[in-house]
């Protein structure tokens, strides 16, 4: 009989810490697939960069370097009083008019003056400031990532510009707002606040307003596809 008691005691004892045993078993099953992932993801990153890798990014830094040449966005205006439409034009650190010596920009902010817009000026927007510096940054990695030629390069050159990207284009679209957003209450012309559109057509008081990228923006995207073709052809390298 004492023998079976103590059968039975050892019995609930180890159904006691079958539980404990079980998480203990999962926890080091955890711990080991995120350490074998953790070596997958150090081997991807220090995978070398072929040849024909080196030669896209050296074309993406090209292709970013000739982009700040080029408008990066343009806006067309267009009214029964200007049929033939008014210009302006967005470049990475310059905003400039149509028309003979950038004269659709006074036309502009003369037109905004009535309905108490403050007049369009390079020096409000804040990234038009570091903007080429950053251009230049970014050109550097991507040199380095040529010379240097490890997938961690394009890992961290691709994440920078992507970040870069969607900051600058976010800082952009709320500077259009305070602009349409921050109305003289005693301008000569009153209209309900509006905030100029990024990407598209929109009707602004007796205005039609045409704002799409230009030939900056597209080069910009092209040198993007080639830093991640860059990464695709030498996703298989192997270690020599």
């Amino acid at each position: 009989m004492n023998a079976r008691r103590e059968d039975a005691k050892i019995v609930a004892g180890e159904a006691e810490t079958f539980p404990d045993r079980v998480r203990q078993s999962s926890k080091s099953t955890m711990a080991q697939g995120v350490s074998v992932l953790l070596r997958r993801e150090l081997r991807f990153l220090h995978k070398p960069l072929n040849i024909w890798s080196r030669l896209l990014l050296l074309a993406a830094a090209v292709t970013i370097g000739v982009s700040l040449f080029f408008p990066l966005w343009k806006m067309h205006l267009v009214a029964p009083q200007y049929s033939d439409g008014l210009d302006l034009y967005i470049f990475p650190y310059k905003i400039q008019g149509g028309g003979l010596n950038g004269q659709h920009l006074n036309e502009i902010n003369g037109l905004n003056h009535y309905i108490g817009m403050k007049p369009l000026q390079a020096a409000d927007f804040m990234e038009m400031r570091w903007m080429p510096f950053v251009f230049g940054l970014i050109i550097l990695m991507t040199l380095r990532s040529v010379v240097f030629g490890e997938m961690s390069n394009v890992v961290d050159l691709f994440a920078v510009y992507s970040y870069f990207g969607l900051f600058s284009i976010g800082s952009f679209w709320y500077r259009l707002y305070e602009y349409g957003h921050s109305l003289d209450p005693h301008a000569p012309v009153h209209i309900k606040p509006f905030t100029p559109m990024l990407i598209g057509v929109k009707q602004i008081a007796n205005f039609r307003e045409y704002s799409f990228p230009q030939a900056g923006a597209y080069l910009l995207c092209v040198s993007v596809l080639l830093i991640v073709l860059a990464g695709w052809f030498s996703r298989k390298e192997t270690f020599s």
